[in-house]
Formats: structure tokens, C-alpha cells, sequence
């Protein structure tokens, strides 16, 4: 059996939300952040000091090779006609989503003013892939076409549970919210929020979501 070692409030979601989905048995061990980052007995696991980790038969890896073969039943092969657009979304995940989120909240959270020219670039990357998605989930029901597949896995996190470190109002983006409805009805996602994350429901709607208690202020993010 799989043994997923998650932190909590982070992007290792992704992995008992794959095990959800596919009927893969686990066990979930929860960590906390402390106060912000991964605990040492987290980052112990992997000179990476990252998450999530993956432990089976005394093997430790970070999640890449494990979860191509778990989401092998939610991937998209080449024939599909719909493929290009898995590919894209699979990708754009970490390619450009999260890296604008990321971008995002490091200005906000040093206080930079958000007229600052450097604000504005920040703030126009996220404008440009929310618009992104917001056309995409407009004309699709899923991201990569009419199924659901790893690309709705490996984007969520951005849309959802990232806005307790970059509060964005997403009330200006109906087909987004629409789309992350969809998520929150599926009973795989919430199986593994009650285990690993109870208390996201407040990541879902249009308003911020509070910011992540570990930061020793609240801030806000200007679009």
C-alpha cells in the first residue's frame, strides 16, 4: 500500500485526490506547516524537504514517475482528439498557473505597492492566465474537453486552495466558479479534502478565502 505523505494546505492534494479518483488504496500521513513551510519531520523524507512523498516498499520518491502510472486511467492518449488540449493543461498547471500565483503573492505579502510597475507585471500575468481558463472552462465542461482528467487535478490547487496565499476575488470569473463547483461536487475530491484538508469549502466560492494563518499578517492582492 501506498503511504502519501502530505502537507496539508499545499499542492500535495493532488495525490489522495488521484487515489481518490482511481481507487488506489493509501494511508495519509498529515503534516502540518510550521509556521509557513514544511515541519523537519517532513522534510527529513526528502533532500527536496518538500511535498508530497510517496513511501512503498521502503522506497521514497517525490511523486512524478508514481503519479503517471496512477493517473494512467485520467491521461488522454495521443489518438484522443481532445490530446492536445490534455497536454496543454496538463502543463499549464506548473508551467504558468501556479507560477503567476506564486508571483503574485510574493509581492503582496512584502508590501509592494501595487502600483509599482513590478506589482503590475505580477498582477497582469494572473489576469492573463485566469482569462485563459475562464474561456476554457467556458466552452468545455473539463479542461482537456468533455472528460475529466489529471489536468483538472493538477490545476485545482491554483484555482482553490492557493487563494489562502494569493486571496483573489474570483466573483469576476462566473465560468471559473462554475468550474470549481463542478470539482467540489465530485465525490472523489471531497473524500479526500475530509481526510486531508477539512474546512476548504471557503476556497470555493467568488470572495478571498482568509489568508493562511501561519503568515504573521493578513494581506491583499489587487487585480
Amino acid at each position: 500500500m501506498l503511504t502519501v505523505h502530505h502537507l496539508q494546505n499545499s499542492q500535495s492534494e493532488r495525490i489522495p485526490w488521484l487515489c481518490e479518483e482511481l481507487g488506489i488504496p493509501y494511508y495519509l500521513k498529515l503534516y502540518r506547516r510550521d509556521p509557513i513551510l514544511a515541519p523537519a519531520s517532513l522534510k527529513a523524507l526528502t533532500p527536496m524537504q518538500t511535498s508530497p512523498v510517496i513511501t512503498e516498499r521502503r522506497n521514497r520518491s517525490r511523486p512524478g514517475p508514481l503519479r503517471k502510472r496512477c493517473h494512467r486511467r485520467l491521461a488522454l492518449p495521443p489518438s484522443h482528439p481532445d490530446y492536445a488540449h490534455y497536454l496543454h493543461w496538463f502543463h499549464f498547471a506548473n508551467g504558468n498557473l501556479q507560477p503567476a500565483m506564486v508571483g503574485l503573492q510574493r509581492v503582496a505579502v512584502t508590501d509592494v505597492d501595487p502600483e509599482h510597475p513590478i506589482y503590475k507585471l505580477a498582477a497582469h500575468a494572473v489576469r492573463k492566465v485566469l482569462t485563459h481558463v475562464e474561456e476554457r472552462v467556458g466552452e468545455a465542461t473539463w479542461l482537456a474537453g468533455e472528460e475529466f482528467t489529471a489536468a483538472d487535478v493538477m490545476n485545482f490547487w491554483s484555482l482553490a486552495g492557493m487563494r489562502m496565499f494569493t486571496p483573489l476575488d474570483l466573483s469576476g470569473y462566473p465560468k471559473i466558479l462554475a468550474y470549481m463547483e463542478r470539482i467540489g461536487n465530485r465525490k472523489a475530491y471531497r473524500a479526500a479534502m475530509k481526510k486531508g484538508d477539512r474546512g476548504r469549502e471557503s476556497c470555493l466560492g467568488g470572495p478571498p478565502p482568509k489568508v493562511f494563518a501561519g503568515f504573521a499578517k493578513t494581506y491583499k492582492v489587487f487585480l
